[in-house]
C-alpha cells in the first residue's frame, strides 16, 4: 500500500510505525512503536514491551512507511477506521501532495 502525505489520513494505520511527537498529556509524548489497534478516539501503540493507548485528538503523530514519514494531527484521523475514507476527505484535500 503506497502512502503519501495526502493519503496517510485516509489509509489503514494498523501495522505502521508511529511516534507521538506532541500531546497535551506529557506522559504520552514520545511514545513510539507499531500501531496494533485503532478505534474512533484512540490509537494503540505497542513498543515491544507494553501497549499504550493514545488519544487521537490531543496528539500529533509521525507515521513511518518505509523510509518516508508523515506528520498527522490527531484531529485529522479522529474517525472510526472504516469511516475515515469518506469523513477525512476534507483533510485529504487540504494536505500538500
Amino acid at each position: 500500500m503506497e502512502y503519501n502525505n495526502r493519503s496517510i489520513v485516509i489509509k489503514e494505520l494498523i501495522g505502521l510505525r508511529a511516534k507521538v511527537i506532541l500531546s497535551s498529556d506529557a506522559f504520552q509524548k514520545g511514545i513510539s512503536g507499531v500501531v496494533i489497534d485503532e478505534t474512533k478516539n484512540v490509537i494503540v501503540i505497542d513498543d515491544g514491551k507494553v501497549s499504550r493507548r493514545v488519544i487521537k485528538k490531543t496528539a500529533t503523530f509521525r507515521f513511518y512507511s518505509g523510509k518516508r514519514s508523515f506528520i498527522v494531527d490527531g484531529r485529522e484521523i479522529n474517525f472510526r477506521p472504516d469511516e475515515r475514507t469518506e469523513k477525512a476527505m476534507r483533510f485529504y484535500r487540504l494536505r500538500h501532495p
